[in-house]
């Protein structure tokens, strides 16, 4: 039963994804496509975390941390690029 019920996640947030990447691609506004990254980068760490647990193994482990951490960066980043126009400052 739990096995039929993580498949059932899997395939929820299969759509999910997809859904978060069509959004990127043809987003209508920059803001838009950063948010839809974030959320994607967010769907596919739950993702990897449900496929950790129908496979039973921590072999993902720091593939998620990895990215968790770049996809924080990348939004912090993009976002300080589109109010600002540069990522780093020259002073």
């Amino acid at each position: 039963m739990f096995h039929t019920i993580l498949m059932i996640v899997l395939a929820v947030m299969s759509i999910s994804l997809f859904v978060c990447f069509v959004r990127t691609v043809i987003g209508p506004t920059m803001p838009d496509r950063i948010v839809a990254l974030d959320a994607f980068g967010i769907n596919l760490i739950g993702f990897i975390g449900v496929l950790m647990m129908v496979q039973e193994t921590l072999a993902y482990s720091e593939v998620i941390l990895v990215i968790s951490i770049l996809a924080f960066i990348g939004t912090i980043a993009l976002s300080k690029f589109i109010e600002r126009g540069v990522v780093f400052e020259r002073d």
